[in-house]
């Protein structure tokens, strides 16, 4: 977080080009390295082409933009999904009964509706 009293950090190189720009009242990309700028109310309105380790991403600036960093609208990674959809789902099964059904409810055993429950197994462990 950046003091108050010090103002949004911009570098100087950008600052002048889109100075410029407005001045000339033309809207051409600008490519930049600086990913640590600010965007201020002075960009609003143009594309910087922002760098991203590898290729340029262009940026249009809009109103909403205003306050953050010119690297935040340029992502450095490519999430690219997990691994196979098949060589996990046996090992992490989803939480609940298991697939089978795994035992009928306690009215459909068949013990009619005065019998005694049978006491779960291990009962005497508790």
């Amino acid at each position: 977080m950046r003091s108050l009293k010090k103002g949004p950090f911009i570098d100087n190189h950008l600052m002048k080009a889109i100075l410029a720009m407005n001045a000339k009242n033309e809207k051409k990309i600008h490519k930049t390295w600086s990913r640590r700028s600010t965007i201020t109310p002075e960009m609003v309105g143009h594309t910087i082409a922002v760098h991203n380790g590898k290729k340029f991403i262009p940026v249009y600036l809009t109103e909403n933009m205003v306050g953050h960093k010119l690297g935040e609208f340029a992502p450095t990674r490519i999430f690219k999904g997990h691994s196979a959809a098949g060589s996990k789902d046996k090992a992490v099964a989803p939480a609940g009964p298991p697939p089978g059904g795994g035992g009928a409810p306690p009215a459909a055993t068949g013990g009619g509706a005065g019998a005694p429950a049978a006491p779960p197994p291990n009962a005497s462990r508790l």
